[in-house]
């Protein structure tokens, strides 16, 4: 699980069923508390209450096998250089901005594309911000009102490729339909969930680690599973975002891809048989 904002401890008392006054934060013994609680309950069960209430939770080696990404031709285009290519990016944090650099790196011309009230988080350590965005230019919109919405979907529509991260309701709750723009637009709409754009995880809440933990990538121990990496789920799903994009834009057509952390770090645990060690 990872319990990463505010509201994913305020929500603790009724995903455990516990007393509020019993939990604390994110502190050592918070977390005590909460892998006691947990450690009484069917795993399946806990995941499945964590889902309802919007947070990131999941049994390890969950996923098992999936496709590496799943794209959806929507249109034509003939194919085209990469350099000069034209993305948006809307993800924030790791993913999205990694598979955005990188496509800067060959060429691109990436703007990165942030809410007025909801800036990406990674700006809060400069570095981490910085090296993802070196050389991008930079473009915010006010998504509350309907000239921010409208700017928007303006830009979508003129740029070779979007990258966001949104859950598909996130974006359907401001009218952006994907597949509406996409069939005139951009070439190729890549969206990096935690869990798939398709139901019935289409509203799942997921970061790196529990992401990679749902794909079976972790280390094993005596005592159990341990992480691999920190978040380790986000890096590889920016590194496969960009190969399927340099893949698509070469190919030629329009697309709709679909990037799942999960799915990505099932496909790098080539485990499709035990998310536990063999022998």
């Amino acid at each position: 699980m990872t319990l990463a904002r505010p509201d994913d401890w305020a929500a603790l008392p009724a995903w455990l069923g516990c007393d509020p006054s019993a939990l604390g934060q994110s502190t050592p013994e918070g977390w005590e508390l909460v892998e006691r609680l947990v450690a009484r309950r069917d795993a399946a069960e806990v995941v499945a209450a964590a889902v309802v209430l919007g947070m990131a939770a999941a049994v390890v080696g969950e996923v098992r096998s999936a496709d590496l990404t799943r794209m959806q031709r929507v249109g034509e285009a003939p194919p085209r250089p990469l350099r000069g290519l034209r993305v948006a990016n809307l993800a924030a944090l790791w993913a999205g901005p990694l598979a955005a650099d990188l496509l800067h790196r060959l060429g691109a011309d990436v703007i990165c594309v942030e809410s007025v009230a909801r800036p990406d988080g990674s700006r809060a350590t400069p570095p981490w911000f910085d090296s993802l965005h070196a050389g991008q230019r930079f473009a915010s919109f006010d998504l509350r009102t309907d000239a921010g919405v409208e700017g928007l979907v303006t830009m979508l529509s003129e740029v070779d490729v979007v990258i966001e991260g949104s859950r598909p309701r996130a974006l359907e709750q401001l009218g952006i339909d994907a597949e509406a723009i996409t069939r005139g637009g951009p070439r190729v709409w890549a969206s990096i969930t935690g869990h798939g754009r398709r139901q019935p995880n289409a509203m799942r809440v997921a970061f790196g680690d529990d992401a990679a933990a749902a794909g079976g990538l972790v280390g094993w121990r005596p005592g159990g599973p341990v992480f691999l990496a920190d978040a380790v789920a986000d890096p590889l799903a920016g590194l496969v975002t960009a190969a399927t994009i340099v893949e698509l834009i070469e190919r030629g057509g329009r697309w709709l891809v679909d990037v799942a952390l999960a799915a990505v770090a099932a496909a790098a645990a080539d485990r499709p048989d035990s998310s536990a060690p063999t022998g």
